[in-house]
């Protein structure tokens, strides 16, 4: 069995940083992990690209002999690559033992990972492939130092969650570059009743039915859960990936390692 994690958030989110500062903690601690790029518009890399899928198709070619947009050019990209999933991904993954890790790192237009199917086909791809995938959705802390911001980026994740139905993990990316952490701290973990209070003070009154179901819904699906992730300290890493491991059940049929014990030693 592989593992796999699907890298996905807004654009500008940390993504690719991420999966850079991922692939030197796991060589740090020797660990073997693949990076794969699903960005056709990715020029600069700070890891190691194991597979490219600017080797299928590229954005700036589907633009110029289209005269195609940067948006419309990149979904055609990921369209192209969800037709091609039986031929050039299969090859590529059969380069990959069963019981090897590859993080995929995504494109950031949210509707690859809310609105279209191409992620999804390309997840259950996975799947028959014998994969274990997690999604790991990437928000800027930014978007915690703010009620309204705050529910936006829940609503975005919870449109990813749904739409892929995959185990998911909220990470709060960039708390390196946080300066007052108490703001971050009161949305980790928030009370219900205390963020429907702060929406409401926010809004005009005529909202408060609609903020009352936001709430209900982000309570509901779980989704006011999120890991704080400072790059700047291993131990962080360690923990996100931790966590991620446990989703996707990656270590659990290893086998359990017991040291011999000479009996002389009792003495």
């Amino acid at each position: 069995m592989g593992y796999a994690q699907l890298v996905i958030g807004p654009a500008g989110s940390g993504k690719s940083t991420y999966c850079s500062s991922l692939h030197q903690h796991c060589k740090t601690v020797g660990r073997t992990l693949h990076v794969v790029n699903l960005d056709p518009a990715a020029e600069h890399f700070d890891y190691p690209v194991a597979m490219d899928i600017r080797e299928l198709v590229s954005l700036d070619d589907v633009m110029e002999e289209l005269g195609l947009g940067p948006n419309g050019g990149l979904l055609y990209c990921m369209e192209h690559l969800e037709e091609n999933l039986d031929d050039w991904l299969t090859e590529e993954l059969d380069n990959y033992m069963d019981d090897d890790y590859l993080v995929f790192d995504c494109p950031g237009q949210i509707e690859l990972f809310s609105h279209v199917s191409v992620l999804k086909n390309f997840v259950e791809h996975l799947r028959r492939k014998n994969f274990n995938v997690c999604a790991v959705y990437l928000l800027d802390s930014q978007f915690m130092t703010d009620i309204t911001k705050f529910i936006s980026g829940c609503m975005a994740s919870l449109s990813a969650m749904v739409q892929l139905e995959l185990p998911h993990i909220n990470i709060l990316s960039k708390m390196d570059l946080v300066t007052n952490k108490k703001d971050i701290e009161d949305f980790l973990n928030p009370e219900p009743r205390v963020l429907l209070s702060e929406l409401n003070q926010r809004m005009a009154p005529q909202f408060s039915k609609l903020n009352k179901s936001l709430i209900e819904l982000v309570d509901e699906y779980n989704m006011v859960s999120f890991v704080p992730l400072d790059l700047r300290k291993e131990s962080s890493i360690r923990y996100v990936l931790a966590q991620i491991d446990i989703c996707i059940q990656y270590g659990e049929d290893a086998d359990v390692k017991i040291k011999d014990i000479d009996p002389e030693d009792d003495d």
